[in-house]
């Protein structure tokens, strides 16, 4: 490590400690102004060996830890880094004090999520939207038409509601639960991706293409030269890799976006993962759209572009109106039907039944 990155990290390491409480919230905000920090800090996680690894680590937690949302997010920025580290040491053979300090860090962040401010476990809860009411992403009626069942109109307006949680804590990691507290903790990356950096995005894009082709054919394609091995993965894992993807395709990592997402799709694919083809699909069909296609710079502003579909005041043919339902029940009685059109004149409508004549 260069002694200038090394003279970096060890005054941010300092200048911590000193502070009193009064002055974190400034702190907090100012880090961000510290251009050589970030760099210097991916250096030491990416390095085997590293003297300054668990010093940074508990530095990280202590920020963690703070409570200060400002903090905490300046934390959740190497989290892809810290993933790949912790999966990468047992096929590496790294120094089992070095990868240490990296799953005392994320088992830390993880036990932190997992409770509220009063140390209670979490029940995390999610809306699962109607197609038949309009939202940013659709309007019905460009759907297909829906059928008017009794059982559509008894659903009709209810929202679906998914728990989850709540969620043990976990001492150390293991073969079973190793995946259940990544997924989480990529779930709580992606609940703060407007706040990460461009070079946050590129991480997470590199640990998605690593973690899929690893141990794989396609790895000689994209000709990484790192481990061998092949890591074991869930469709949960996936799913959450394919969200970070979504957006840092949106905000200018279209080229690293596109491998990352091709990659999940290619390990997707071989474990036969429905979940992570079907969101992974459902975004990669939308990038032919004009708006993903005209995304935001990497100096734009960081959202997600949707296509808005104008709301249309016309009132559809098939819509079902009061007047619509009495013709039906006219024209099974064989009655005459008399209605006033648009333009203001009275139409007769004759009905014979079972005849074809009107």
């Amino acid at each position: 490590m260069l002694a200038m990155n090394q003279g970096v990290v060890e005054e941010w390491l300092s200048e911590f400690k000193t502070l009193p409480d009064s002055a974190v919230s400034s702190y907090a905000a100012s880090l961000k102004e510290k251009g050589s920090l970030v760099p210097a800090l991916y250096k030491v996680i990416r390095e085997n060996y590293s003297d300054l690894l668990e010093p940074v680590c508990h530095q990280l937690f202590e920020f963690y830890r703070s409570g200060e949302l400002w903090l905490q997010r300046f934390v959740l920025q190497f989290l892809p880094e810290l993933l790949w580290s912790l999966l990468l040491a047992p096929s590496a053979a790294r120094d089992p004090h070095t990868s240490g300090c990296i799953e005392a860090l994320l088992l830390g962040i993880y036990n932190l999520e997992i409770v509220d401010k009063d140390g209670q476990s979490k029940v995390l809860s999610f809306t699962v939207p109607s197609l038949s009411k309009p939202s940013v992403y659709h309007e019905p009626s460009h759907i297909g038409s829906l059928a008017l069942t009794e059982g559509a109109l008894a659903n009709h307006g209810l929202s679906r509601v998914v728990y989850s949680g709540p969620h043990l804590q976990r001492e150390t990691f293991t073969a079973q639960n190793r995946f259940e507290v990544l997924t989480f903790l990529l779930l709580s990356y992606n609940a703060s991706l407007s706040y990460m950096s461009s070079s946050s995005l590129q991480s997470l894009c590199q640990l998605s293409s690593r973690v899929c082709i690893c141990g794989f054919p396609r790895q000689h394609l994209r000709r990484y030269k790192g481990i061998s091995s092949r890591l074991t993965v869930t469709s949960e894992f996936l799913v959450q890799l394919v969200t970070g993807i979504h957006y840092a395709l949106c905000n200018g990592e279209m080229d690293l976006g596109s491998k990352a997402l091709d990659d999940v799709l290619y390990r997707a694919q071989l474990e036969l993962f429905p979940e992570a083809l079907l969101v992974g699909n459902a975004i990669k069909s939308s990038q032919q759209c004009a708006a993903l296609k005209s995304g935001a710079s990497k100096e734009g502003t960081r959202i997600i572009q949707v296509e808005m579909t104008p709301t249309s005041s016309r009132i559809s043919r098939n819509a079902v109106t009061s007047l619509s339902i009495r013709g039906h029940r006219w024209k099974r009685h064989g009655k005459t039907h008399r209605h006033t059109n648009r333009t203001g004149f009275r139409n007769t409508i004759l009905v014979s039944v079972g005849s074809t004549d009107y």
